[in-house]
């Protein structure tokens, strides 16, 4: 018997069935953005028929979603990138596969696999944040991701970081997410080159140079307050972004530190698990329905 892991991006989707503590197959499908939701459900039986022909039937469903997503009902309350609203996607998943489903948010799902097997194992409280498209954030609290009242912690893309600053998707203005995401990097410094263009062309080039400063500048605001207010062991940043390595991290370091004047920084790593945590997230989450 096995389970299944899926997380739903904006542009593609990844999944694993596994059985045990081995990696049966893994497999990648397009996001429908036409219709994100029945995409997802093709995904899911297709991925369910799969582990069946591997002699490895699916007990448990582990669902990551972007957006808002309230866990404890299991609805996909909004995502701008997908254009969905208050889906009650547990109920049409269990329809759809007839076995147990668990839904997740794809960045706290993402840190609970970094709790458990990843960068945050061995720490009690860290925040996990993923840069990449956009920007959000995880809070650990003894190994266990932090939903908020209504899912919609986490989003601190959306705290203004220069306050009249560029416009914002969310209707705001001096978002973090408006200097520092992988799109805004890319889109700041224009003519279609990607973010990892932009930051070897930093120290080279001084509009790429100026893009870079802004987007180290204004995470390093956003991880000080985040520090400030929560007061973590541990800083883990995951997401496309943080592929850079100590490229990011190296002058990122010193910049959260210049901002708490009266106390020392958390340690800031990369992720452990790179693209895989929300996957492995999720199959974490369908493990845990059959041992409820």
């Amino acid at each position: 018997m096995s389970l299944i892991g899926l997380d739903v991006g904006g542009t593609s989707m990844k999944a694993a069935i596994v059985e045990g503590p081995t990696v049966l197959t893994t497999e990648s499908w397009p996001t429908d953005r036409t219709d994100p939701v029945g995409g997802i459900l093709d995904f899911a039986a297709h991925l369910t028929s799969r582990a069946a022909s591997l002699n490895s039937p699916a007990e448990a469903v582990g669902i990551a979603l972007p957006g808002i997503v309230d866990e404890s009902t299991g609805t996909a309350v909004h995502s701008a990138n997908l254009g969905w609203r208050d889906v009650p996607m547990l109920h049409l998943a269990r329809e759809r596969l007839g076995i147990p489903v668990a839904i997740g948010h794809d960045v706290r799902t993402g840190g609970l696999a970094e709790a458990v097997s990843g960068a945050g194992r061995d720490a009690g409280d860290f925040v996990f944040m993923a840069i990449g498209t956009g920007i959000a954030a995880a809070l650990i609290l003894n190994g266990t991701p932090y939903p908020g009242t209504l899912g919609w912690t986490g989003e601190i893309g959306h705290v203004v970081v220069r306050p009249d600053g560029e416009d914002c998707a969310c209707g705001n203005k001096g978002c973090l997410e408006t200097y520092a995401s992988a799109a805004a990097i890319s889109r700041r410094y224009g003519d279609s080159v990607p973010a990892e263009e932009v930051i070897a062309r930093a120290g080279k080039d001084d509009h790429a140079t100026q893009v870079w400063s802004d987007a180290l500048d204004t995470l390093a605001d956003g991880l000080a307050a985040t520090t400030l207010l929560l007061d973590p062991e541990l800083l883990v940043i995951g997401g496309g972004l943080a592929r850079a390595g100590e490229t990011l991290l190296a002058p990122l370091r010193p910049r959260i530190a210049s901002r708490l004047k009266f106390r020392a920084p958390p340690r800031l790593v990369p992720s452990e698990l790179d693209d895989q945590a929300a996957v492995k997230g999720a199959t974490i989450l369908a493990k845990r329905l059959l041992h409820v």
